[in-house]
């Protein structure tokens, strides 16, 4: 399987309301490192698994929503916890529509998603699965 891989960062604001998340509970900032993966079988007729530029394009506009955000305050996230893992999880959802909406992929070459988040260096989470 080939892949091609782009990179981006948000800051964000959030809590993480239950007594698991220890001092997170409260209000705190995060920047987060985000890759997003892109999986195809096969190469595209120019050597190509994605535009890079397309993939890059697709994932600052998936972004763009929750920079400089409060998440908390996100009404699409009320009742729930923005762990990474759920942040991986709904960008993967964003970068898939986009997948299917934008042509990214070649029109159905595109197989696979893998979104990772770097919480710091000594810690990430991810999603990964088939579109």
């Amino acid at each position: 399987m080939f892949a091609v891989e782009v990179r981006d960062h948000i800051m964000i604001s959030h809590s993480l309301p239950s007594p698991v998340f220890g001092p997170a509970q409260g209000m705190h900032g995060a920047t987060f490192v985000v890759d997003a993966a892109f999986y195809t079988d096969d190469l595209d007729d120019n050597g190509l698994v994605v535009d890079i530029g397309l993939a890059t394009d697709a994932l600052a506009a998936t972004l763009a929503p929750l920079r400089y955000c409060n998440l908390d305050e996100v009404p699409e996230f009320e009742g729930k916890i923005t762990t990474t893992e759920f942040l991986c999880h709904h960008i993967w959802a964003q970068l898939r529509d986009a997948a299917k909406s934008q042509g990214i992929g070649d029109n159905g070459r595109l197989r696979r998603i893998r979104v990772m988040l770097h919480e710091s260096h000594l810690a990430r989470g991810w999603y990964e699965a088939d579109i």
